[in-house]
């Protein structure tokens, strides 16, 4: 550990998050490095709400770069390549001892580029690998020459950068193993999972142009599943500032939902349900850990499902499949993503069918692949940071 503290040096630590988990990733951070190394350690950079809470004052409102979607990006890449400089400007000025990059590859990449060009001599650590493995595989040797080290959150892209030439890569683990209790039931939370009418949880995605996508074909899919006679209460766990577009959206459905805001009140409903109807994404490893059964989708724009389906070589986009090592989660993509396939392995899913049950073997294993021993994933990630700043100090 550096003893920045007691030698009265200060360490300057830019980091740079421009999405809100991300931001919770970089508060972590900034936490236990705090606490490491007490006033010894200043931060800069750009963050959300979390980060700003630990002391970041940050360059611009990370709720500027809130898009999803080529057509959006297309829309909005002035501004975008603006504040690309204008945070590579800003972490070339504050002289840091490390730069450290969080998730948000299409705009942190493109700063740490410059950063290293300007200024080869930072530290570059890039928290959260891109998805190397699944398609873009190129990146993960391009990357050798603007990042020094790859702090992972899946326990097999260690190995997929060594199989493709990247950076140094170490799995530090990920931020929901440190949630594990909170999803999983009690006894009266198990019986409720076990109880008829079974909850079925509906996830159709937590930003707007998901959410867009997915509202339409989620209703009208369980729609047919209550034309077909299945009993379910449906529950739909979103966020605050989502509430209003979610209400509307599920207007004109069939079945109306109950629906729950806030992230304890869907950790909650995680804890009840006996299966999910989720769009694809971060949330399926969520449920896997929850050990909560589902049925996966994903619908995007025209443009973006054409360059998606030709780039793509994983041998699942459902991250609890990549993670277990097993294809038990059914996928439903693009012209799959209909209510003809849909109902059909949410009726499977709901029952006590040998789809379910190879979920559900597959999820006890969840707990040993994703373990890191006793310390947290920001302690570990801690660990690098201080290695490789202790490596790159001045030697006096």
């Amino acid at each position: 550990m550096i003893g920045a503290a007691s030698t009265g040096t200060v360490r300057t630590i830019c980091l740079v998050a421009t999405e809100e988990s991300g931001d919770r990733l970089g508060a972590d951070l900034m936490r236990e490095l705090r606490r490491r190394l007490g006033e010894g350690v200043r931060f800069a950079g750009v963050g959300g709400r979390e980060m700003q809470g630990e002391g970041l004052r940050s360059l611009f409102p990370i709720e500027e770069l809130s898009i999803i979607g080529l057509a959006a990006v297309v829309r909005q890449l002035r501004p975008i390549l603006r504040r690309i400089r204008e945070t590579a400007d800003a972490v070339i000025a504050s002289a840091p001892d490390m730069l450290i990059i969080i998730d948000s590859p299409d705009f942190t990449h493109r700063v740490a580029k410059r950063v290293r060009t300007r200024a080869p001599n930072i530290p570059i650590i890039d928290y959260v690998s891109p998805t190397v493995w699944a398609w873009r595989p190129g990146r993960a040797r391009r990357m050798r020459a603007y990042i020094d080290h790859v702090l992972a959150i899946l326990p097999f892209e260690p190995a997929a950068h060594r199989d493709l030439g990247g950076p140094p890569c170490t799995f530090v683990g990920h931020p929901l193993t440190e949630r594990i209790a909170s999803l999983r039931p009690d006894a009266q939370e198990q019986q409720r999972r076990d109880t008829a009418p079974p909850v079925l949880l509906v996830l159709p995605g937590s930003r707007r142009g998901e959410i867009r996508h997915h509202m339409a074909v989620f209703g009208e899919t369980l729609g047919r599943l209550l034309a077909d006679g299945v009993a379910f209460e449906l529950v739909l766990p979103t966020m605050p500032h989502l509430r209003e577009m979610i209400e509307a959206g599920v207007k004109d459905w069939p079945v109306q939902p109950r629906i729950v805001i806030g992230e304890d009140a869907k950790r909650a409903a995680f804890r009840s349900a006996r299966a999910a109807f989720a769009k694809s994404g971060t949330v399926t490893l969520e449920l896997a850990l929850a050990q909560v059964p589902m049925v996966a989708a994903y619908k995007a724009g025209t443009v973006e499902a054409w360059i998606i389906r030709r780039a793509i070589r994983a041998s699942s986009v459902i991250l609890a499949n990549l993670v277990v090592g097993e294809n038990v989660v059914p996928e439903f993509i693009q012209e799959d993503c209909i209510p003809d396939k849909l109902a059909p392995a949410l009726r499977d899913v709901l029952a006590d069918s040998p789809m379910r049950r190879r979920q559900v073997q597959a999820f006890a294993r969840i707990d040993a692949i994703m373990a890191t021993g006793d310390q947290s994933p920001s302690a570990r990630a801690a660990d690098i940071v201080l290695t490789l700043l202790r490596a790159a100090a001045p030697q006096g």
